[in-house]
């Protein structure tokens, strides 16, 4: 058996006073795909952005890939290179096009060749389905055409580990479903996912595991289908009663 491509053991975090996250501890082997889910303030996100260092954690330790995250620039670069990451906005430049959002990471941080960089942008945007927007502005698109695009970019720098922060909650409703057709279609793929999102509908068409968060902990990790047909915390159980 390989090592899990992210391994996380006894992790802390706090801000300031309070704890954000409480001994967390998490496996997640390459090409799987994680969905975490829980209320608003159970640390969800920031469990993620410990990943590639959006936020320290001070406690335990983090392993991506066989490399562990340290006060290390080095090591952070190289985890950040392997590591794509979605927010719920969708922070694009809005004086570049589209294809110039896409080229700039490559081009500057893996000198990549600007027509090389091109090429590949193009690729990704096909693959999300917004090729035929590449010469228009992120103003000029739709949330949800602007969540692809920033889907497209991420996977200009071909990471290993894709994560999203609820790629989805700052879109109208009918842009959903489009935006979720291009992570369905990236997780059939193979890539490695961790998801944290409410689309519960997601979860159980892509999803190998679902994780279940409260008050900075894990309190559930089970296979996608006994997660939703056999919860076993009463707190998952509220949960999923709330949200189903």
């Amino acid at each position: 058996m390989a090592d899990p491509i992210i391994q996380i053991k006894d992790m802390n975090k706090w801000f300031g006073d309070f704890q954000v996250l409480k001994d967390i501890n998490l496996d997640v082997e390459a090409n799987k795909k994680i969905v975490v889910c829980g209320p608003s303030g159970s640390g969800k996100s920031t469990l993620i952005r410990c990943i590639n260092r959006l936020e320290e954690h001070q406690k335990g330790s983090i392993i991506v890939d066989g490399t562990e995250l340290s006060e290390e620039t080095k090591n952070i670069e190289q985890i950040r290179a392997e590591v794509g990451m979605v927010f719920q906005q969708f922070n694009l430049f809005p004086h570049l096009s589209i294809l110039d959002n896409c080229t700039l990471a490559p081009i500057w941080v893996k000198k990549m060749p600007k027509k090389e960089a091109e090429e590949l942008a193009l690729k990704q945007l096909k693959q999300v389905q917004i090729d035929d927007q590449a010469n228009k502005y992120p103003g000029q698109l739709s949330g949800g055409q602007q969540q692809r695009c920033a889907i497209a970019r991420a996977l200009c720098m071909e990471p290993k580990i894709m994560l999203f922060d609820e790629p989805t909650s700052a879109l109208d409703p009918e842009m959903i479903k489009e935006v979720l057709d291009a992570m369905v279609n990236l997780a059939k793929a193979g890539m490695t996912m961790i998801v944290v999102t409410h689309e519960m509908g997601f979860a159980k068409e892509v999803a190998d595991e679902v994780i279940f968060m409260d008050e900075g902990m894990i309190i559930e990790k089970a296979n996608t289908t006994e997660f939703f047909a056999n919860p076993k915390s009463d707190r998952t159980k509220l949960f999923l009663s709330q949200i189903l």
